[in-house]
């Protein structure tokens, strides 16, 4: 199961006393006003900061980290992921999952025939688009789209998602 959640990535500083410019990729902006602490992922390795203020501006949030306090602190970070742990989440109502945690899962038709895995999935302005990996070698991945009439049942538990294609989708 995944540990950390991806909540924005760094796109530039602002301003010269240590502040970064945060495109978010969270369901809830609000969620950085009370952030205490975040992971900022470079290449493979998760560096931990604290939170010491947070403002908005236009589309973006504007974090200050704790002991960043030149501009030369930040710039390295132009580009890079910032994570919270999984405990630091959003809450979930019932039904509702995180979407790394659909990564793996095996995915079905209703009639029973196993399609594959889920690999991956796109964040498109219109839906969430999964990306299965077919059970066959050699066949190209399928794109299902998270909608009703294509994606009938996800069960965490039995790490099972039960899909809906039409003619021409594989």
């Amino acid at each position: 199961m995944i540990d950390k959640f991806r909540v924005g990535v760094i796109t530039k500083t602002h301003g010269i006393k240590g502040e970064v410019s945060v495109f978010p990729t969270t369901d809830d902006n609000d969620r950085f006003e009370y952030l205490e602490k975040c992971y900022i992922k470079t290449g493979n390795k998760y560096t931990e900061v604290k939170v010491s203020g947070c403002k908005y501006f236009k589309n973006t949030v504007i974090l200050k980290f704790e002991g960043l306090d030149k501009i030369e602190d930040v710039e390295k970070y132009i580009r890079s992921e910032i994570y919270v742990d999984r405990d630091d989440a959003l809450a979930l109502e019932d039904g509702e999952y995180y979407l790394a945690d659909l990564i793996g899962l095996d995915v079905y038709e209703e009639n029973g025939n196993k399609l594959g895995k889920i690999k991956d999935y796109l964040e498109t302005p219109v839906q969430i688009v999964y990306i299965i990996e077919q059970e066959e070698e050699g066949k190209k991945d399928i794109m299902i789209p998270d909608v009703p009439e294509f994606i009938k049942d996800i069960n965490l538990e039995e790490n099972k998602m039960t899909v809906k294609l039409l003619k021409g989708m594989i």
